[in-house]
């Protein structure tokens, strides 16, 4: 997959190729990063690409000219691609769409600044895109969020394939618990379930507890979720244990 940012810290952005999982996605050659300096599209002496909003008020835009200039010059570097503006104005990003982008051949990840970018050039914008409710100086960590989290998805980038498959959200609720060594750490075990070698009864615990975890923690995921019979009959156990840990309570 090759990606290209657009924005005026192509250093920055391009950082997050050089750690963790987009490093070795790098490595693999399963993704190409690069950032393009929006300035090199100014078209002045000053690499100037921001103005005064029409209409008065405070804080500055973006210029249609250098912004359109720079898409197209990215659609010319990396062929056919999806034109992604990262924006607090935008559709939720979440696993679903990390996974439904990293089967793009081709990104152009636009990032804005200041008080956004001029209107007249979002006919040239696929999708807008928002990593959470609050407002950044700017969309590079949020298209470094977007980076991270489809390289990770890439074929060959993980050493276990089932590792993406098994991740909070992947399957629209939270993760289960994990463990590791020593199996007794400052006087906490380990769930003798997981030292039990019963595959199938770890899976319907982890299942489990996912739920339980989701339930607690984010019930909004729970709303839009096609439950199975196994889940729906674990929630009402995790519901009925609930609520009689409430009454041995009162």
């Amino acid at each position: 997959m090759k990606i290209e940012v657009l924005t005026l810290f192509p250093e920055l952005v391009e950082q997050v190729g050089a750690f963790g999982m987009p490093r070795v996605a790098v490595e693999r050659g399963a993704l190409q990063l690069s950032g393009r300096q929006l300035r090199d599209f100014s078209g002045n002496r000053w690499r100037r690409v921001d103005e005064r909003t029409y209409g008065g008020g405070p804080g500055m835009v973006l210029q249609a000219e250098p912004l359109a200039q720079a898409i197209e010059a990215a659609r010319v570097a990396v062929g056919p691609a999806k034109v992604v503006l990262m924006s607090p104005q935008g559709e939720r990003y979440d696993q679903a769409w990390a996974e439904r982008l990293s089967r793009e051949p081709a990104l152009i990840l636009v990032c804005g600044r200041y008080e956004g970018i001029d209107e007249r050039v979002m006919p040239q914008v696929d999708v807008e895109l928002s990593v959470g409710d609050y407002v950044l100086s700017g969309g590079e960590l949020a298209a470094m969020l977007v980076v991270d989290s489809i390289a990770r998805l890439l074929p060959g980038v993980l050493g276990d394939e089932q590792s993406a498959a098994s991740d909070s959200f992947s399957d629209g609720l939270l993760d289960h618990p994990h463990y590791s060594r020593p199996e007794v750490w400052r006087d906490q075990a380990v769930p003798e379930i997981l030292m039990s070698g019963d595959h199938a009864a770890i899976r319907r615990w982890r299942r489990k507890q996912g739920l339980e975890r989701t339930l607690l923690r984010r019930p909004d995921l729970l709303d839009s979720l096609k439950l199975d019979a196994e889940q729906i009959k674990l929630l009402r156990e995790i519901i009925t244990e609930q609520l009689h840990e409430q009454e041995g309570r009162t």
